[in-house]
């Protein structure tokens, strides 16, 4: 019933433009009107990732919950963790509307909304009023568009959300926010990786406590650019890698008039790419190094060949335009499905077991 309902809700929103479908959904989280899904914890799904105790391996990704409104609510919804953001220190309106566009035939989504948020202080006195809730909850951080040096921006980000962070995303991989993927440069990424994690060593002297840091990278990098990360990666006590953001390609998309907007596509076309590019990641970083698996998510079949592909978790946002907001929960309830079909005992027994077909793939 409530699968039905949320299927209802979610054709609805389908009659306001993008944006403020996106705005009434926040609304109708704050209010309730979206009723919690209680799941029983499989423990086969359970996955410790960067020394954090995952319930299920399915997160919601950045961009959907901008100014840390709604947390508690997703994570009620099914998600095994929430990440909030992007943050950026000052509070920013992004681009000029209309910036999010739906592509309906391919079940994708195409957005330049450029880091709009409420800023820091907005979202730490929302984070701070949650107390001790319980839940994993990531914070994303960015640049400010018109900031002088961006890399003070994200080691902004770790000192100001440190006390409230279960694990950090270093996000610079929109390609919203001009110049800001060239922070993903060899030379300009070891810059930015030295200055956050000598900050949040510093911060966890102060709190007794270290937070995980993730790097977010787009899919669109070259070999070549993977080859530079990976490098840095290795070279860095980063904690993992979240692979990947939105992507400019626009392949084989079967929707010829919002397919020509400029900006980042995600949801069912960035399947292919994302997954190629994490498991082409996973070759290069080895077994160890934590990946959360982004792009495309709308199934649990869908998770599971991120895995299969070297994710360790995984993310998703885009797809709920399409499935409702009960999707979380249909997916992590599909997976135990799939393990029951499968008769393993950990949902890491499957990782990394399609990781040489996927990396095949050419970009």
């Amino acid at each position: 019933m409530i699968g039905r309902l949320a299927g209802i809700a979610s054709r609805g929103l389908f009659t306001f433009d993008p944006e403020t479908a996106h705005g009434l959904s926040i609304k109708a989280l704050k209010s309730g009107l979206i009723p919690p899904c209680r799941l029983a914890e499989d423990p086969r799904l359970v996955q410790t990732v960067a020394g954090i105790r995952f319930p299920n391996p399915i997160g919601l990704a950045a961009g959907y919950d901008k100014n840390a409104e709604v947390p508690d609510a997703m994570l009620r919804l099914g998600f095994g963790f929430t990440e909030v953001g992007t943050l950026t220190p000052k509070p920013q309106a992004g681009n000029d509307k209309p910036r999010i566009f739906r592509l309906i035939e391919d079940r994708g989504v195409i957005n330049r909304l450029g880091f709009n948020n409420e800023g820091h202080e907005a979202a730490l006195q929302r984070l701070a009023a949650r107390g001790k809730a319980p839940g994993i909850l990531g914070v994303n951080i960015g640049a400010n568009k018109d900031a002088s040096d961006r890399i003070a921006d994200y080691v902004a980000g770790i000192a100001r959300f440190y006390a409230h962070a279960t694990y950090f995303t270093v996000n610079i991989s929109s390609p919203n926010t001009p110049g800001l993927r060239d922070l993903q440069a060899r030379e300009s990424l070891k810059a930015l990786l030295d200055a956050v994690l000598a900050a949040r060593a510093e911060e966890a002297l102060r709190h007794g406590r270290s937070v995980p840091v993730f790097l977010k990278i787009a899919p669109d990098l070259t070999e070549e650019g993977l080859d530079d990360i990976a490098a840095e990666a290795g070279s860095h006590p980063l904690d993992g890698l979240i692979v990947s953001n939105t992507t400019l390609a626009r392949d084989g998309l079967k929707n010829q008039v919002e397919s020509k907007e400029t900006g980042g596509l995600s949801g069912a076309p960035l399947f292919k790419r994302s997954t190629a590019v994490l498991a082409k990641m996973r070759q290069r970083v080895g077994v160890d190094l934590p990946l959360i698996g982004v792009g495309g998510v709308g199934s649990a079949a869908d998770a599971l060949e991120k895995i299969r592909a070297g994710a360790d978790l995984v993310q998703l946002y885009s797809c709920m335009v399409y499935e409702g907001p009960g999707l979380a929960s249909a997916i992590v309830k599909g997976l135990s499905g799939l393990l029951d079909r499968e008769k393993v005992s950990s949902i890491r027994q499957l990782r990394d077991s399609r990781v040489d077909q996927w990396a095949a793939t050419k970009l």
